[in-house]
Protein backbone atom coordinates (compact mmCIF):
# COMPACT_ATOMS: atom_id res chain seq x y z
CA UNK A 1 0.00 0.00 0.00
CA UNK A 2 1.62 3.31 -0.86
CA UNK A 3 2.22 6.17 1.07
CA UNK A 4 -1.15 8.70 -0.26
CA UNK A 5 -3.40 5.11 -0.06
CA UNK A 6 -2.45 4.09 3.72
CA UNK A 7 -3.00 7.69 4.98
CA UNK A 8 -6.60 7.45 3.25
CA UNK A 9 -7.12 4.09 4.59
CA UNK A 10 -6.14 5.32 7.87
CA UNK A 11 -8.08 8.39 7.90
CA UNK A 12 -11.49 6.33 6.82
CA UNK A 13 -11.37 3.83 9.89
CA UNK A 14 -10.48 6.92 12.29
CA UNK A 15 -13.54 8.65 10.53
CA UNK A 16 -16.07 5.57 11.19
CA UNK A 17 -14.64 5.29 14.87
CA UNK A 18 -15.44 9.21 15.29
CA UNK A 19 -18.26 9.56 13.53
CA UNK A 20 -17.35 13.42 14.01
CA UNK A 21 -17.95 13.19 17.20
CA UNK A 22 -21.20 14.65 17.41
CA UNK A 23 -23.47 14.71 20.30
CA UNK A 24 -25.14 11.54 21.29
CA UNK A 25 -28.40 12.76 21.25
CA UNK A 26 -29.59 16.72 20.46
CA UNK A 27 -31.31 16.79 23.27
CA UNK A 28 -29.22 15.71 26.79
CA UNK A 29 -31.13 12.82 29.06
CA UNK A 30 -28.17 12.62 31.23
CA UNK A 31 -26.66 15.14 33.62
CA UNK A 32 -24.02 14.80 36.35
CA UNK A 33 -25.03 14.91 39.96
CA UNK A 34 -22.07 15.62 42.45
CA UNK A 35 -21.95 13.00 45.49
CA UNK A 36 -19.17 14.03 47.05
CA UNK A 37 -16.00 16.27 46.41
CA UNK A 38 -12.87 17.11 49.02
CA UNK A 39 -10.50 15.26 47.26
CA UNK A 40 -6.93 15.62 45.25
CA UNK A 41 -7.05 13.14 42.88
CA UNK A 42 -9.69 10.44 43.21
CA UNK A 43 -8.95 7.31 41.13
CA UNK A 44 -11.30 4.73 42.24
CA UNK A 45 -14.96 4.41 42.65
CA UNK A 46 -16.26 0.61 44.22
CA UNK A 47 -18.97 -0.74 46.11
CA UNK A 48 -17.49 -2.68 48.93
CA UNK A 49 -21.50 -4.40 48.62
CA UNK A 50 -22.99 -3.20 51.23
CA UNK A 51 -24.19 0.24 49.66
CA UNK A 52 -21.25 2.09 50.79
CA UNK A 53 -19.11 3.05 47.90
CA UNK A 54 -14.84 3.72 48.19
CA UNK A 55 -12.77 6.30 46.75
CA UNK A 56 -9.50 5.77 46.56
CA UNK A 57 -7.54 9.28 46.33
CA UNK A 58 -4.21 9.09 43.75
CA UNK A 59 -2.86 10.81 47.06
CA UNK A 60 -2.86 7.60 49.16
CA UNK A 61 -5.78 7.52 51.55
CA UNK A 62 -9.64 5.81 50.35
CA UNK A 63 -12.48 7.36 52.01
CA UNK A 64 -15.68 5.51 53.07
CA UNK A 65 -18.63 7.71 51.37
CA UNK A 66 -21.81 6.23 53.69
CA UNK A 67 -25.31 5.28 51.96
CA UNK A 68 -26.79 8.56 53.16
CA UNK A 69 -23.84 10.75 51.22
CA UNK A 70 -21.89 11.18 53.81
CA UNK A 71 -17.76 11.07 53.88
CA UNK A 72 -17.03 8.82 56.76
CA UNK A 73 -14.20 10.78 58.72
CA UNK A 74 -11.98 7.67 59.65
CA UNK A 75 -9.91 6.98 56.38
CA UNK A 76 -10.66 3.31 55.19
CA UNK A 77 -7.00 2.84 54.55
CA UNK A 78 -4.08 5.52 54.22
CA UNK A 79 -1.10 4.63 52.77
CA UNK A 80 1.04 7.37 52.16
CA UNK A 81 3.85 6.39 54.32
CA UNK A 82 4.25 3.28 52.19
CA UNK A 83 4.21 5.44 49.35
CA UNK A 84 6.98 7.24 46.97
CA UNK A 85 6.77 10.39 48.22
CA UNK A 86 4.76 12.64 45.89
CA UNK A 87 5.29 16.08 44.34
CA UNK A 88 2.74 18.99 45.12
CA UNK A 89 2.71 18.67 40.96
CA UNK A 90 2.11 16.69 38.07
CA UNK A 91 2.56 13.32 38.88
CA UNK A 92 1.24 9.64 37.80
CA UNK A 93 2.41 7.44 41.07
CA UNK A 94 0.79 7.15 43.62
CA UNK A 95 -2.74 4.83 44.88
CA UNK A 96 -3.50 3.54 41.64
CA UNK A 97 -5.74 0.25 41.58
CA UNK A 98 -8.75 -1.34 43.99
CA UNK A 99 -10.05 -4.31 43.69
CA UNK A 100 -12.41 -6.10 46.16
CA UNK A 101 -11.95 -9.93 46.20
CA UNK A 102 -14.84 -11.61 44.75
CA UNK A 103 -15.59 -13.10 48.38
CA UNK A 104 -14.77 -9.95 50.00
CA UNK A 105 -18.01 -10.05 52.27
CA UNK A 106 -16.51 -13.58 53.63
CA UNK A 107 -12.42 -13.63 53.08
CA UNK A 108 -12.14 -9.52 53.73
CA UNK A 109 -9.42 -9.42 51.33
CA UNK A 110 -8.63 -6.96 48.97
CA UNK A 111 -5.58 -5.65 46.52
CA UNK A 112 -4.14 -2.41 46.27
CA UNK A 113 -1.32 -1.47 43.36
CA UNK A 114 0.78 1.64 44.39
CA UNK A 115 3.81 3.32 43.53
CA UNK A 116 6.89 2.51 46.61
CA UNK A 117 9.86 3.52 46.80
CA UNK A 118 12.58 1.86 44.76
CA UNK A 119 13.78 -1.42 46.42
CA UNK A 120 16.87 -2.12 47.05
CA UNK A 121 17.61 -4.34 44.29
CA UNK A 122 16.45 -2.31 41.36
CA UNK A 123 18.78 -0.34 39.30
CA UNK A 124 19.99 2.54 40.77
CA UNK A 125 18.58 4.61 38.05
CA UNK A 126 15.27 3.56 38.30
CA UNK A 127 12.29 5.70 39.67
CA UNK A 128 10.04 3.73 42.32
CA UNK A 129 8.90 -0.08 42.30
CA UNK A 130 5.15 -0.58 42.01
CA UNK A 131 3.50 -2.66 44.46
CA UNK A 132 0.36 -4.95 44.03
CA UNK A 133 -0.17 -6.45 47.43
CA UNK A 134 -3.14 -7.90 49.07
CA UNK A 135 -4.60 -6.69 52.70
CA UNK A 136 -7.03 -8.19 55.30
CA UNK A 137 -9.81 -5.54 57.27
CA UNK A 138 -9.59 -4.70 60.94
CA UNK A 139 -12.83 -4.40 61.56
CA UNK A 140 -15.99 -3.16 58.90
CA UNK A 141 -14.41 -0.05 58.13
CA UNK A 142 -10.54 0.07 58.38
CA UNK A 143 -7.84 -1.91 56.65
CA UNK A 144 -5.28 -3.91 58.18
CA UNK A 145 -1.98 -2.29 56.78
CA UNK A 146 0.26 -4.65 58.99
CA UNK A 147 -1.26 -7.52 57.16
CA UNK A 148 0.10 -6.24 54.03
CA UNK A 149 1.25 -9.21 51.66
CA UNK A 150 3.43 -7.88 48.85
CA UNK A 151 2.54 -10.13 45.53
CA UNK A 152 4.30 -8.52 42.73
CA UNK A 153 6.91 -5.42 42.68
CA UNK A 154 7.78 -3.92 39.10
CA UNK A 155 10.78 -1.77 38.93
CA UNK A 156 9.89 1.18 36.82
CA UNK A 157 12.74 3.30 34.97
CA UNK A 158 10.48 6.76 34.87
CA UNK A 159 7.49 7.96 37.17
CA UNK A 160 5.11 8.19 34.43
CA UNK A 161 3.34 5.38 32.57
CA UNK A 162 2.26 2.93 35.46
CA UNK A 163 -0.84 1.41 34.64
CA UNK A 164 -1.79 -0.10 38.03
CA UNK A 165 -6.06 -0.58 36.87
CA UNK A 166 -7.36 -3.65 38.58
CA UNK A 167 -10.29 -5.26 37.75
CA UNK A 168 -11.14 -9.49 38.42
CA UNK A 169 -12.78 -11.62 35.57
CA UNK A 170 -15.84 -13.62 35.39
CA UNK A 171 -13.09 -16.33 35.96
CA UNK A 172 -12.06 -15.05 39.48
CA UNK A 173 -8.72 -13.97 38.23
CA UNK A 174 -7.61 -10.52 38.89
CA UNK A 175 -6.30 -8.86 35.51
CA UNK A 176 -4.31 -5.56 35.68
CA UNK A 177 -2.47 -3.36 33.57
CA UNK A 178 1.06 -2.10 33.74
CA UNK A 179 2.45 0.79 31.71
CA UNK A 180 5.78 0.71 29.40
CA UNK A 181 8.17 2.12 32.01
CA UNK A 182 7.31 5.30 31.30
CA UNK A 183 9.48 8.25 29.34
CA UNK A 184 8.71 8.65 25.64
CA UNK A 185 7.80 6.46 23.13
CA UNK A 186 8.88 3.21 24.78
CA UNK A 187 12.78 4.05 24.31
CA UNK A 188 13.97 5.54 27.12
CA UNK A 189 16.15 4.17 29.84
CA UNK A 190 15.01 0.77 31.24
CA UNK A 191 13.54 -0.31 27.90
CA UNK A 192 14.16 -3.10 25.70
CA UNK A 193 15.66 -2.49 21.80
CA UNK A 194 12.05 -3.54 20.76
CA UNK A 195 10.36 -1.57 23.20
CA UNK A 196 8.75 -2.76 26.71
CA UNK A 197 5.18 -3.14 25.23
CA UNK A 198 6.75 -5.85 22.57
CA UNK A 199 9.18 -7.44 25.57
CA UNK A 200 7.78 -10.52 26.80
CA UNK A 201 10.24 -11.34 28.91
CA UNK A 202 9.14 -7.96 30.85
CA UNK A 203 6.01 -7.29 32.64
CA UNK A 204 5.75 -3.45 31.88
CA UNK A 205 3.35 -2.72 28.93
CA UNK A 206 1.39 -5.41 29.49
CA UNK A 207 -2.10 -6.85 30.90
CA UNK A 208 -1.53 -9.40 33.66
CA UNK A 209 -3.51 -12.34 34.52
CA UNK A 210 -2.97 -14.12 37.95
CA UNK A 211 -4.71 -16.60 40.69
CA UNK A 212 -4.88 -15.51 43.93
CA UNK A 213 -6.73 -18.19 45.35
CA UNK A 214 -3.89 -20.56 44.71
CA UNK A 215 -0.17 -20.67 44.49
CA UNK A 216 1.84 -18.75 46.70
CA UNK A 217 2.37 -15.64 46.63
CA UNK A 218 -0.03 -16.65 43.40
CA UNK A 219 -0.71 -19.03 40.50
CA UNK A 220 -0.32 -18.86 36.74
CA UNK A 221 -3.89 -19.67 35.01
CA UNK A 222 -3.20 -22.65 33.08
CA UNK A 223 -4.47 -20.95 29.76
CA UNK A 224 -2.32 -17.65 30.29
CA UNK A 225 -0.08 -17.80 26.54
CA UNK A 226 3.10 -18.04 28.02
CA UNK A 227 2.32 -19.85 31.35
CA UNK A 228 4.86 -23.26 30.42
CA UNK A 229 6.98 -20.70 28.98
CA UNK A 230 11.08 -22.05 29.34
CA UNK A 231 12.71 -19.44 27.41
CA UNK A 232 12.11 -16.04 30.08
CA UNK A 233 8.60 -15.04 28.72
CA UNK A 234 6.63 -14.02 31.88
CA UNK A 235 3.88 -16.63 32.48
CA UNK A 236 1.73 -13.59 34.00
CA UNK A 237 1.62 -11.80 30.76
CA UNK A 238 -2.54 -12.44 29.23
CA UNK A 239 -1.55 -9.86 26.64
CA UNK A 240 0.78 -7.05 25.44
CA UNK A 241 2.05 -4.37 23.33
CA UNK A 242 -0.03 -1.74 25.46
CA UNK A 243 1.83 2.09 26.59
CA UNK A 244 0.10 2.92 29.71
CA UNK A 245 -3.95 1.75 29.68
CA UNK A 246 -5.31 4.21 31.84
CA UNK A 247 -8.94 2.34 32.87
CA UNK A 248 -9.48 -1.53 32.65
CA UNK A 249 -13.53 -3.12 32.85
CA UNK A 250 -15.08 -6.25 32.18
CA UNK A 251 -18.55 -5.79 30.75
CA UNK A 252 -20.88 -7.03 33.62
CA UNK A 253 -23.48 -8.04 30.78
CA UNK A 254 -22.86 -9.69 26.77
CA UNK A 255 -19.63 -11.59 26.74
CA UNK A 256 -18.19 -10.04 29.52
CA UNK A 257 -15.43 -8.25 27.51
CA UNK A 258 -12.51 -6.72 28.97
CA UNK A 259 -12.14 -2.97 27.85
CA UNK A 260 -8.55 -1.15 28.32
CA UNK A 261 -8.46 2.13 27.52
CA UNK A 262 -4.71 3.01 26.41
CA UNK A 263 -3.22 6.37 26.43
CA UNK A 264 -1.42 7.19 23.16
CA UNK A 265 2.00 9.20 22.26
CA UNK A 266 0.88 12.46 20.61
CA UNK A 267 -1.00 11.35 17.58
CA UNK A 268 -4.05 8.94 18.67
CA UNK A 269 -5.85 8.12 22.11
CA UNK A 270 -7.23 3.94 22.08
CA UNK A 271 -10.13 1.87 23.36
CA UNK A 272 -9.13 -1.81 22.88
CA UNK A 273 -10.92 -4.88 23.84
CA UNK A 274 -8.13 -6.99 25.22
CA UNK A 275 -8.10 -11.10 24.24
CA UNK A 276 -6.14 -13.92 25.66
CA UNK A 277 -2.56 -13.22 23.87
CA UNK A 278 -3.68 -10.50 21.76
CA UNK A 279 -0.67 -7.90 20.47
CA UNK A 280 -1.76 -4.40 20.33
CA UNK A 281 1.44 -2.89 18.38
CA UNK A 282 2.70 -0.60 20.43
CA UNK A 283 5.50 0.93 19.93
CA UNK A 284 5.09 -0.10 16.29
CA UNK A 285 1.71 1.35 15.98
CA UNK A 286 -0.41 3.53 17.51
CA UNK A 287 -4.20 3.71 17.01
CA UNK A 288 -4.73 2.69 13.22
CA UNK A 289 -1.71 3.89 12.43
CA UNK A 290 2.18 3.24 12.40
CA UNK A 291 4.18 4.51 15.06
CA UNK A 292 7.99 5.10 14.61
CA UNK A 293 9.97 6.08 18.39
CA UNK A 294 12.89 8.00 16.07
CA UNK A 295 10.16 10.11 14.29
CA UNK A 296 6.93 9.78 16.49
CA UNK A 297 5.42 12.60 15.10
CA UNK A 298 6.07 12.00 11.51
CA UNK A 299 6.00 7.99 11.61
CA UNK A 300 6.74 6.20 8.47
CA UNK A 301 3.91 4.19 6.04
CA UNK A 302 5.73 0.84 6.28
CA UNK A 303 5.15 -0.56 9.70
CA UNK A 304 4.88 -3.99 10.05
CA UNK A 305 1.87 -5.92 10.35
CA UNK A 306 2.76 -8.80 12.06
CA UNK A 307 4.64 -9.09 15.61
CA UNK A 308 7.99 -10.94 16.30
CA UNK A 309 5.94 -14.33 16.38
CA UNK A 310 4.18 -14.25 13.47
CA UNK A 311 0.88 -12.75 14.85
CA UNK A 312 -1.27 -10.24 13.61
CA UNK A 313 -0.94 -6.54 15.56
CA UNK A 314 -4.78 -6.32 16.94
CA UNK A 315 -6.50 -3.02 16.05
CA UNK A 316 -8.58 -0.63 18.43
CA UNK A 317 -12.08 -0.34 18.56
CA UNK A 318 -11.97 3.23 19.07
CA UNK A 319 -9.30 5.11 17.94
CA UNK A 320 -8.96 9.15 18.14
CA UNK A 321 -6.66 12.30 17.28
CA UNK A 322 -4.54 13.83 20.12
CA UNK A 323 -4.38 17.76 20.07
CA UNK A 324 -1.21 17.37 21.02
CA UNK A 325 -0.26 16.19 17.51
CA UNK A 326 -3.25 17.70 15.29
CA UNK A 327 -3.73 21.08 17.06
CA UNK A 328 -5.52 22.64 13.93
CA UNK A 329 -7.70 19.49 13.15
CA UNK A 330 -11.35 19.52 14.60
CA UNK A 331 -11.57 15.73 15.14
CA UNK A 332 -8.94 15.79 17.47
CA UNK A 333 -10.61 15.48 20.63
CA UNK A 334 -8.20 14.94 23.77
CA UNK A 335 -4.74 14.37 24.81
CA UNK A 336 -5.47 11.36 27.12
CA UNK A 337 -7.77 8.99 27.11
CA UNK A 338 -9.71 7.59 30.60
CA UNK A 339 -11.16 3.94 30.62
CA UNK A 340 -14.73 3.65 31.38
CA UNK A 341 -17.59 1.10 31.92
CA UNK A 342 -19.71 -0.66 29.24
CA UNK A 343 -23.58 0.25 31.08
CA UNK A 344 -25.44 -2.33 32.24
CA UNK A 345 -27.48 -0.17 34.79
CA UNK A 346 -31.14 0.57 34.84
CA UNK A 347 -31.73 4.47 35.25
CA UNK A 348 -30.52 5.17 32.18
CA UNK A 349 -31.82 2.75 29.33
CA UNK A 350 -30.59 5.08 26.51
CA UNK A 351 -27.02 4.12 27.55
CA UNK A 352 -27.44 0.48 27.60
CA UNK A 353 -24.94 -2.23 25.89
CA UNK A 354 -22.85 1.48 25.46
CA UNK A 355 -18.99 2.30 26.37
CA UNK A 356 -18.94 5.51 28.83
CA UNK A 357 -15.95 6.73 29.05
CA UNK A 358 -13.58 10.14 28.62
CA UNK A 359 -10.71 12.40 27.98
CA UNK A 360 -8.69 13.61 30.55
CA UNK A 361 -8.46 17.17 29.00
CA UNK A 362 -7.99 19.08 25.86
CA UNK A 363 -5.95 21.51 27.28
CA UNK A 364 -2.86 20.71 29.43
CA UNK A 365 -3.05 23.87 31.05
CA UNK A 366 -6.87 23.88 31.49
CA UNK A 367 -9.61 21.65 32.91
CA UNK A 368 -11.70 20.40 29.57
CA UNK A 369 -12.30 16.99 29.79
CA UNK A 370 -14.79 15.38 27.75
CA UNK A 371 -17.11 12.85 28.47
CA UNK A 372 -18.00 10.50 25.41
CA UNK A 373 -20.43 7.35 24.65
CA UNK A 374 -19.53 4.89 21.63
CA UNK A 375 -21.71 2.26 20.36
CA UNK A 376 -20.78 -1.47 18.99
CA UNK A 377 -21.08 -2.03 14.89
CA UNK A 378 -24.30 -3.40 13.71
CA UNK A 379 -21.40 -5.96 12.53
CA UNK A 380 -19.15 -8.18 14.69
CA UNK A 381 -16.12 -6.34 13.12
CA UNK A 382 -14.81 -3.09 12.68
CA UNK A 383 -14.65 0.23 14.94
CA UNK A 384 -17.49 1.23 17.43
CA UNK A 385 -19.05 4.59 16.80
CA UNK A 386 -17.93 7.65 18.87
CA UNK A 387 -19.80 10.42 20.07
CA UNK A 388 -19.67 12.95 22.80
CA UNK A 389 -22.14 12.50 25.51
CA UNK A 390 -24.34 15.17 25.72
CA UNK A 391 -24.60 16.39 29.08
CA UNK A 392 -27.57 18.33 30.97
CA UNK A 393 -25.23 21.96 31.84
CA UNK A 394 -22.49 19.96 30.04
CA UNK A 395 -22.94 20.68 26.60
CA UNK A 396 -21.19 17.71 24.28
CA UNK A 397 -20.01 16.32 27.32
CA UNK A 398 -17.58 19.04 27.96
CA UNK A 399 -16.56 19.65 31.66
CA UNK A 400 -14.54 22.41 33.23
CA UNK A 401 -12.72 19.32 35.02
CA UNK A 402 -9.71 17.09 34.41
CA UNK A 403 -11.37 13.58 34.00
CA UNK A 404 -9.44 11.49 35.99
CA UNK A 405 -11.02 8.37 35.99
CA UNK A 406 -15.19 6.28 35.86
CA UNK A 407 -16.50 4.35 38.69
CA UNK A 408 -19.42 1.35 38.60
CA UNK A 409 -21.29 0.74 41.83
CA UNK A 410 -23.33 -2.63 42.28
CA UNK A 411 -26.34 -1.51 40.43
CA UNK A 412 -24.69 -1.10 37.06
CA UNK A 413 -24.50 3.17 37.69
CA UNK A 414 -21.83 4.83 36.37
CA UNK A 415 -19.30 7.64 37.98
CA UNK A 416 -17.25 10.20 36.57
CA UNK A 417 -13.92 10.98 38.76
CA UNK A 418 -12.46 14.34 38.45
CA UNK A 419 -10.02 16.96 39.45
CA UNK A 420 -10.26 20.37 39.08
CA UNK A 421 -6.18 20.58 38.66
CA UNK A 422 -3.40 18.94 36.93
CA UNK A 423 -1.42 18.35 40.00
CA UNK A 424 -1.63 16.57 43.10
CA UNK A 425 -2.23 19.64 45.22
CA UNK A 426 -5.52 21.34 46.72
CA UNK A 427 -8.73 19.39 47.29
CA UNK A 428 -10.38 20.02 43.83
CA UNK A 429 -11.29 16.47 43.78
CA UNK A 430 -15.21 15.62 43.17
CA UNK A 431 -17.12 12.37 42.41
CA UNK A 432 -20.22 12.41 40.11
CA UNK A 433 -22.64 10.03 39.47
CA UNK A 434 -24.20 10.26 35.98
CA UNK A 435 -28.07 9.67 36.31
CA UNK A 436 -31.05 10.77 34.33
CA UNK A 437 -32.22 14.70 33.31
CA UNK A 438 -34.28 15.42 35.85
CA UNK A 439 -35.02 18.97 34.22
CA UNK A 440 -36.68 20.31 30.78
Amino acid sequence: MNHISLRLFVSFLLLASIGRAGAADSRAFVELKQIAEGFTSPLNLLDDGSGRLLIGDQIGVIRILNKDGTLAEKPFADLREKMVKLPQAFDERGLLGIALHPQFRQNKKLYIFYSAPLRASAPTNFNCTSHLSEFKMKGADEVDLASERILVEIDKPQFNHNGGRLAFGPDGFLYFSVGDGGGANDSDVGHSPQGNGQDTRKLLGKIVRIDLDHGSPYAIPSDNPFANAKDGRRPEIYAYGVRNSWGISFDRGGTHELFAADVGQNRFEEVNIIVKGGNYGWNAREGFACFDPKSPNNPTNGCPKLDAEGKPFIDPIIAYKNFTGFKKDPESLGISVTGGYVYRGKAIPELQGKYVFGDWSKNWALPMGTVFVATRPSSSAGPWKLERLNLANQPSGNLAQYIVAFGQDADGELYVLTSGRNALIGTTGKVFKLVPRTSS
